[in-house]
C-alpha cells in the first residue's frame, strides 16, 4: 500500500507499456498552510491501439446516491450507458471492449480484451471524512472521484507508470515502511501534458499524433 499525491489539475501516467497507457487526471485542494495538495483521481483514460476510453466522474456541487455521476467517452464521443437489461456497452475493434454496470449507478466493470480489467466506483468526500482528515474542502463541490481496482494481462517486464512499475519482477518500493501514509514519488517521471497525451519522461506507449488527437476534447 502506498499513496501518490500528484497535483491538483495534473495528469499522470498510471501505466505505460508497449500496448497500453492509462493516464489519470487529478482534482484536489490545498488548505492554507499545507505544502502539498490533497488529491483524488477524477478521470482515467485507457489508451490502446488508436483508441481512447475515458471513465470520469462528473463535478457535482452536492452528492446524491441515486444520481449517476459517471461519464464514459469512446474516442471523444460520450456513451449513453444503459441502466436496464444487460446494462452494458461494448464494441470490437480488434479487441473487445466492454463497460458493464455492476450497480444501478456509479459502479462499472471495464474490460479491454487481452489488456486490462478495471472495477470502478465513483464516490464523494463526505462531511465526516472531510472533518476527520481536515481536508477543509470548499463549499459547492462534492469532490466526486474514482476508486479503482486493476487487473492487467500481458504487461512486459519494462512496464512503467506510477502503478505500472510496481508490476516489474525486480521492483523494490522506495516508500518508507511503517509510516502511517507511505508516499511514492514520480511526479517528474510520469507527468503528462494532458489526459490524452502519451508523452512523459519514462512513458513507453507510442502512437501517431493524428490517432492521439482525433475527435478528442478535454475533460
Amino acid at each position: 500500500m502506498f499513496y501518490f499525491h500528484g497535483a491538483k489539475g495534473g495528469n499522470f501516467a498510471i501505466v505505460s507499456d508497449t500496448d497500453l497507457q492509462i493516464n489519470a487526471h487529478f482534482i484536489g485542494t490545498r488548505p492554507e498552510g499545507r505544502t502539498r495538495d490533497f488529491t483524488w483521481v477524477q478521470a482515467l483514460n485507457l489508451m490502446f491501439d488508436s483508441n481512447n476510453l475515458v471513465i470520469a466522474a462528473k463535478r457535482l456541487s452536492s452528492w446524491d446516491d441515486a444520481v449517476d455521476a459517471l461519464t464514459v467517452r469512446w474516442n471523444g464521443d460520450e456513451i449513453a450507458l444503459p441502466t436496464e437489461g444487460d446494462a452494458e456497452w461494448s464494441t470490437s475493434t480488434g479487441r473487445e471492449v466492454v463497460v458493464e454496470r455492476t450497480d444501478d449507478v456509479n459502479t462499472v466493470k471495464v474490460t479491454v480484451g487481452g489488456l486490462a480489467e478495471l472495477s470502478v466506483r465513483i464516490r464523494p468526500i463526505g462531511e465526516e471524512e472531510n472533518r476527520v482528515h481536515n481536508y477543509q474542502l470548499p463549499e459547492g463541490d462534492s469532490f466526486a472521484h474514482l476508486e479503482t481496482q486493476f487487473k492487467f494481462n500481458n504487461l512486459t517486464d519494462e512496464v512503467e507508470g506510477v502503478l505500472g512499475k510496481t508490476y516489474r519482477p525486480d521492483y523494490v518500493s522506495p516508500a518508507k515502511v511503517g509510516v502511517p501514509m507511505p508516499m511514492l514519488g514520480g511526479e517528474d517521471k510520469y507527468e503528462t501534458p494532458s489526459l490524452y497525451s502519451t508523452s512523459c519522461r519514462f512513458c513507453r506507449f507510442h502512437r501517431s499524433s493524428a490517432a492521439a488527437s482525433a475527435g478528442i476534447s478535454e475533460i
